[in-house]
């Protein structure tokens, strides 16, 4: 008897968002009905995904970033083919893998100087986590500092890094000792590292809820505090990181040099998870400090070989077709055009961003009618506009975006690094035509307003 995996798709495809329902996350699945989002996609290129009526999405959400290369990119599905076939001896747990050497090899090369250890988990969180704890174990000390709107991850430790209320909102009490300071505030980081007991200050160099970029002189400024007071210097890359902002680090558009660095999401090259904690071999050796201690901290799947051989094909990638330095010269194209339009549209109050990781904000419009419909959109669930337009972009263009967080007016743009002058073209044609079509009150962009107020009114 042969089993097939390909077949059972043929013959359950549809049932999806019912399953989902049924036997997973019932609102989710809801939220999707109601943003017109339930597409049942059957395929993904590059940057493209198909539905089952074979129409085109460009999707500039790549998996919230895992998909920097692009979906189904063929060397390093090649790699992951010669892994599978080779059955190599795979998490035997009591040896050293040969390809988790050669991919913490390659990582180092690409850190500031002094980075030279590695951890290798499974997600953003899990190298978050890890990097708490390694920062505990070198500094004996037991308090985190991170920055207002932050986000590291959705585990219970994480969450206590997060600066979004929404999210942590029915998990409380969380971890003692995490506290935020306000982004920009030299300041009031200073007053809180002088009490000698922050064993770690951790930062997104850009902020992935919202896009928020600090001023030019805030991160290196507050590197320089850190060690001031003997304060770890973590930088969270797992959004920001592998060449998404026009550099390899995002960090290093201001010369960081952390003490710790988390890498995740595109580092699997959109086929696996894995994530990567690297810091200097003194932190890294507070942990793992005695020969009894040598798995006192330690993951299951953190160095299996398909996880390994897909990060060393991921990074062969991004170097063999220059999708770093793609990623800052078409981002900076996409950027202009979209700057441009914020002169014609009142609505559109910011846009920036490195590379292309773009944020587009909103702000109420001046006019009777249309600040009316504004105000009972907002006052129904804040950020309600972003929604209208994220909805608008798909039902009209079949463009895939996101709102940039809860209750704010700001849309994420995450496109994969590959794309080129014809997607920055249909990107902001695309914006253009649905910012027009805003600023007319009798448009579908407002009608659309009066289910989305229902819903959010419902709950």
């Amino acid at each position: 008897m042969t089993y097939s995996i390909a077949k059972l798709i043929e013959k359950r495809q549809g049932e999806q968002y019912l399953l989902h329902r049924q036997y997973i996350n019932t609102s989710l699945a809801r939220v999707q009905a109601i943003i017109g989002f339930d597409k049942i996609y059957t395929r993904g290129e590059g940057s493209y995904l198909w539905d089952a009526d074979g129409n085109r999405y460009l999707d500039l959400l790549s998996g919230h970033s895992v998909f920097n290369l692009g979906r189904g990119h063929p060397v390093v599905k090649q790699a992951m083919q010669e892994v599978l076939a080779s059955d190599r001896a795979n998490l035997v747990k009591m040896d050293c893998p040969l390809l988790a050497g050669l991919l913490a090899e390659e990582l180092v090369k690409r850190m500031p100087a002094g980075l030279d250890a590695v951890f290798f988990a499974n997600s953003g969180a899990d190298a978050v986590d890890t990097a708490l704890k390694f920062a505990r174990a070198a500094t004996k000390r037991s308090r985190m500092l991170y920055l207002d709107h932050a986000f590291h991850g959705l585990t219970l430790s994480t969450l206590a890094l997060n600066g979004g209320s929404q999210f942590r909102q029915g998990f409380e009490p969380l971890m003692p000792g995490f506290d935020a300071v306000a982004m920009n505030d030299l300041a009031a980081l200073e007053r809180q590292l002088r009490h000698g007991d922050v064993a770690a200050f951790i930062v997104e160099p850009i902020q992935g809820k919202g896009v928020y970029i600090p001023a030019d002189n805030y991160l290196p400024e507050a590197q320089r505090l850190c060690r001031k007071h003997g304060t770890l210097f973590i930088c969270d890359e797992v959004q920001v990181g592998m060449g998404r902002t026009g550099r390899f680090l995002c960090g290093e558009h201001w010369s960081l040099e952390p003490d710790i660095v988390t890498l995740s999401k595109s580092l699997g090259g959109g086929y696996i998870p894995v994530s990567a904690t690297i810091t200097r071999r003194s932190i890294h050796d507070a942990t793992f400090s005695r020969l009894e201690r040598c798995q006192v901290h330690s993951t299951t799947f953190g160095q299996n070989e398909l996880a390994m051989a897909a990060g060393l094909a991921t990074l062969y990638v991004l170097d063999e077709e220059r999708l770093i330095e793609r990623s800052a010269t078409i981002g900076a194209k996409l950027l202009e055009r979209l700057t441009a339009l914020q002169e014609r549209y009142e609505m559109i109050a910011d846009v920036r961003g490195k590379g292309l990781m773009i944020g587009i904000e909103f702000k109420a419009p001046r006019s009777l009618g249309l600040r009316a419909a504004w105000t009972a959109a907002e006052t129904a669930q804040k950020g309600l506009f972003a929604q209208l337009v994220v909805m608008a972009l798909m039902r009209d263009h079949r463009i895939l975006t996101q709102v940039g967080g809860p209750d704010i007016n700001i849309i994420k743009l995450l496109p994969p690094l590959i794309i080129g002058d014809e997607e920055v073209e249909m990107i902001a044609s695309a914006f253009d035509a649905v910012m027009a079509e805003a600023a007319d009150i009798r448009g579908r962009v407002w009608a659309q307003s009066v289910q989305l107020i229902k819903h959010a009114v419902a709950g």
